[in-house]
């Protein structure tokens, strides 16, 4: 196959991104970043028509989609959608923290087993349901030039590598989340699937109408201390286009500054 050839195939085959979850931060710096680079992008979340969202649709042409991950039917649904409107996937992220107000900062012994367990379904069960529909999708599609036929990336957090006091049901969640990427890898990858989970060991800043950026618990940025979402969005292409030669499976994200 000719460059040229390469070059056709490429905006056919890669075209489709989803981004299941939907925020001012990663969600939508990916969602710009997929857009500019010339991808059909969607994004979904409980509720499409927050502000944010409604902007990517103005300005980038993005989709936006009603859709609570947790439920499968629901998820099931959103793929329907999608491949209706968009096409195929080719790329799909689940950025979903997951955890519900209320089990903030809780101890082992406080703790509401409701709220340990809406954590879990909104966190782990959801990336198994979206990672299902991902898979199912993909393995049906043509290799690539790279001869891989999709990536779905999973956003974790630093609970996934080291579980905090007063912070067991998040922990929990996302080692159930770094537990199925690392399942789903070893089981996808040889069958043409890029599987990647990515722990953000950091706040995440992203830019307020001020052009400060700034997290809603941790203030404002100073000097780089905080995630950039633009930039994990960068992280998140690059992953997408890695030569298969050299798929990267976990790529844990932190400030240069971060005690670890």
């Amino acid at each position: 196959m000719t460059q040229s050839d390469r070059d056709e195939i490429q905006p056919t085959v890669q075209g489709v991104a989803l981004i299941v979850g939907g925020g001012p931060g990663i969600s939508s710096s990916c969602a710009r970043l997929f857009a500019e680079n010339g991808m059909r992008v969607g994004v979904a979340a409980r509720n499409p028509e927050k502000a944010v969202l409604e902007t990517l649709e103005k300005m980038h042409g993005v989709r936006r989609y009603a859709c609570d991950a947790s439920e499968p039917a629901a998820v099931e649904r959103l793929f329907e959608n999608v491949v209706r409107d968009m096409g195929m996937p080719r790329l799909v992220v689940h950025n979903i923290d997951g955890r519900v107000p209320g089990i903030f900062r809780k101890s082992v012994v406080e703790a509401d087993p409701v709220m340990a367990f809406e954590t879990l379904r909104n966190a782990a069960f959801s990336a198994l349901l979206v990672g299902q529909q991902a898979a199912r999708l993909m393995l049906g599609n043509q290799p690539d030039a790279n001869g891989a036929k999709g990536t779905i990336i999973f956003t974790n957090a630093s609970a996934a590598l080291k579980g905090f006091p007063s912070s067991g049901a998040f922990a929990m969640a996302c080692h159930a989340k770094s537990g199925l990427a690392q399942s789903m890898a070893r089981e996808l990858m040889p069958q043409g699937i890029h599987v990647a989970n990515v722990p953000i060991d950091a706040a995440i800043g992203w830019t307020q109408e001020d052009g400060t950026r700034a997290h809603r618990l941790a203030g404002t940025t100073v000097d780089d201390n905080m995630a950039d979402p633009d930039h994990i969005a960068e992280t998140y292409l690059q992953l997408h286009r890695q030569h298969r030669s050299t798929w990267a499976f976990e790529v844990v994200l932190r400030p240069w500054v971060e005690k670890w």
